[in-house]
């Protein structure tokens, strides 16, 4: 899907969403934190510490301490995998798609303001 705005209305979005965010009561993700979620939640399944790495082009600790972080908070849980013992599953839980859905709305809600 293509969306059709300027510049100056994405930023507008963006900022709007982050002002909401930041008055709701929901965590306050970094960034990078934002990525790995969205991404957790978007993308089709299974999600491996390694593989999230790679497709971020960060190294494996600092998906791991992003990981340590959203799991304290429930947005997302790990477990090995018993077929590769090797590789550590990032789940999703139903507290991080409640914050999926909700960020959802907040975007949905704020971009039909923007003109």
């Amino acid at each position: 899907m293509v969306m059709n705005i300027k510049p100056g209305q994405a930023l507008l979005l963006w900022h709007r969403v982050m002002l909401e965010s930041a008055r709701d009561d929901v965590p306050d993700l970094s960034v990078r934190q934002m990525a790995i979620l969205l991404t957790i939640y978007l993308d089709p399944p299974p999600h491996t510490v390694r593989g999230l790495a790679a497709h971020l082009n960060v190294t494996k600790p600092v998906i791991t301490r992003a990981l340590d972080s959203m799991g304290i908070l429930g947005l997302v849980s790990r477990r090995r995998d018993e077929r590769d013992r090797r590789n550590v599953l990032i789940q999703r839980t139903v507290k991080g798609a409640e914050f999926i859905d909700r960020l959802a709305l907040m975007i949905s809600s704020q971009g039909e303001t923007i003109s």
